[in-house]
């Protein structure tokens, strides 16, 4: 995705050795992402999602 202009109002980017990545959304629009860092770089994203009743 380089130099590409994103039409994305709200979203999460990650950027890991030059690459950008659009994290994906919680499924049912609540919930949380977690990012894990090793060593200064990211390396696990755990998407946790929560429905709203």
């Amino acid at each position: 995705m380089k130099n590409e202009k994103l039409k994305i109002e709200q979203a999460v980017c990650l950027i890991k050795d030059g690459e950008m990545e659009l994290v994906e959304k919680p499924q049912y629009g609540y919930g949380k992402q977690i990012i894990t860092w090793q060593n200064g770089k990211p390396t696990h994203i755990e998407i946790q999602s929560t429905k709203r009743i």
